[in-house]
């Protein structure tokens, strides 16, 4: 009785891992409710627990209430996260692969009513009037071909906190001299490390053609103060915490900005161009 009874619990391992290799290649490793794992194997180890273990202390316990957006939300693992602390949850990714992942692994969970997903690029959320009390930005930014659009663009649906987290350069330097107005050919302070600067990656890097960028630290803080986020805290190596600064005018709220951002963004008129309401 006893062999037959691990020989059935064999079997429906098996028969499990044949069903999770089948909605493969996997990114997250996903720790189903079963045990089974998605990717045990993962060669970053076990991503993305580790780096939701940094970010989870500095995200509200009880998220009740509260509506949240995952862009590149991959298989799901942070939208489930989110879920579990009661917020409903809107994942977006460019690949059909992961958002089956994702959708699938919403039903191990039972979270099926508090999660959607949706196949769109970043740049899309400006034709969409939603906002969100918090967004997840992470892992994203160094892949996309126009980072500053797409900033904007996600900065003016944050109506609380923003996670948000990129590839960066080496450096933790910051200069104090940046709000300094200079003569257009007094640029050597350029060169200094605590300048804001991005690295163009032209080719590929790490094997990727789509990483793109590699922004400074100081850069980081600059661009995310330029959207119209406040800098809460560092929560780990370039992962940063912000808030949706609402009581000062940031340039994509100007009449030049936003009619800049409506023309990059494709929009016919300028009725559109105003930021969802926050």
């Amino acid at each position: 009785m006893t062999n037959l009874l691990q020989h059935e619990v064999f079997a429906s391992s098996e028969a499990r891992a044949r069903e999770i290799t089948a909605l493969g290649p996997w990114f997250h490793n996903l720790h189903l409710p079963d045990g089974s794992r998605t990717a045990p194997n993962h060669p970053l180890g076990d991503f993305p627990s580790f780096k939701w273990e940094q970010i989870a202390p500095h995200v509200p316990q009880d998220l009740t209430g509260w509506s949240a957006l995952d862009i590149g939300c991959n298989a799901g693992f942070y939208s489930i996260e989110l879920a579990k602390r009661g917020a409903r949850v809107l994942g977006i990714d460019v690949e059909p692969l992961f958002l089956r992942q994702a959708e699938w692994a919403s039903h191990e969970w039972g979270l099926e009513s508090a999660l959607r997903f949706e196949q769109m690029q970043v740049y899309d959320l400006r034709r969409r009037a939603e906002s969100f009390d918090l967004v997840l930005f992470m892992g994203v930014f160094y892949h996309l071909r126009y980072p500053m659009l797409a900033l904007d663009i996600v900065a003016s649906c944050v109506r609380r906190l923003m996670v948000f987290q990129t590839l960066t350069m080496p450096g933790d330097e910051v200069s104090t001299s940046t709000t300094v107005d200079r003569d257009v050919m007094d640029r050597a302070e350029f060169l200094t490390p605590g300048w804001p600067k991005i690295a163009f990656i032209e080719h590929a890097f790490a094997g990727d053609p789509t990483n793109w960028w590699a922004p400074n630290h100081a850069a980081v803080e600059a661009m995310l103060r330029s959207s119209g986020m406040r800098i809460l805290r560092r929560a780990a190596h370039e992962i940063y915490l912000c808030e949706a600064e609402h009581d000062r005018e940031i340039w994509a709220h100007t009449t030049r900005g936003a009619e800049e951002l409506a023309s990059a963004s494709g929009e016919s008129d300028l009725q559109h161009a105003q930021p969802p309401n926050r």
